[in-house]
């Protein structure tokens, strides 16, 4: 299994503390919060890793070849040109010659740790597995899900909130056909004008309509997504009681 960790991203809503730094290096109780990503596969056997980077993109490769001195561990960096001007879709379609055999797609301002990754690993074997979490209500910023049992039918942040039955938190499972089919949904998308302004789950809602799309609950696994100040120190909060 190989992870790929979308990291090109800035994290503008972040400043002043992503002015020369990517959120995904932002110290999170003394380790970078990629650090702890990777930590958190690394210890369920998980050893080989894509990151695909953007802002600040030499720091990123700076830290990650300090990681990988660790023998254990794999890291290759694919660099996103167009992180400045595209959202994330751009950055998976870059990452796509990793996009083989089986793999996790990653939202690099994730914060998690090993328990998270064993249910990911233990997910029953499907082409694509989403990962999502219950709540009792969903906002405007949660990449929300629509379902049909089990399956996922719908995906996007603007679905109607009386639709909606679950959100997607950052977590993808890709194996056999999945995986081709979801590159070449991606190769589709780029190709269209709006490709740079979408992202990724667009294309995971585009893929819902050819094959079937299984989802795996992380409901009650502590974790959480660094996007906001606030955020960062719900993670801080988060690490220090691990």
């Amino acid at each position: 299994m190989k992870v790929i960790i979308l990291g090109a991203g800035q994290g503008k809503r972040l400043l002043p503390l992503t002015a020369e730094v990517p959120k995904a290096l932002l110290d999170i109780g003394g380790r970078s919060l990629i650090g702890r990503q990777i930590d958190a596969f690394v210890a369920c056997g998980v050893s080989e890793f894509a990151v695909v980077t953007g802002y600040a993109a030499s720091r990123m490769e700076e830290a990650l070849a300090r990681i990988a001195h660790d023998k254990r561990i794999k890291i290759k960096t694919i660099f996103n040109p167009f992180f400045s001007v595209a959202d994330n879709l751009a950055s998976c379609w870059m990452a796509r010659q990793e996009m083989k055999g089986e793999f996790i797609q990653v939202n690099g301002d994730n914060l998690f740790k090993a328990d998270l990754v064993k249910i990911l690993l233990a997910a029953p074997p499907a082409p694509v597995t989403v990962a999502i979490n219950h709540k009792p209500a969903y906002d405007a910023d949660d990449m929300k899900v629509m379902m049909d049992g089990d399956r996922l039918t719908e995906i996007g942040k603007t679905l109607p909130a009386e639709t909606v039955n679950a959100e997607a938190i950052g977590f993808y499972i890709f194996r056999g056909d999945g995986a081709k089919a979801y590159v070449e949904t991606l190769d589709g998308a780029m190709r269209e004008p709006s490709g740079l302004k979408q992202w990724f789950p667009a294309a995971v809602g585009m893929l819902a309509k050819r094959i079937p799309i299984a989802t795996v609950a992380l409901d009650g696994v502590q974790w959480c997504e660094v996007d906001f100040p606030v955020d960062l120190q719900q993670a801080r909060q988060l690490v220090s009681g691990w």
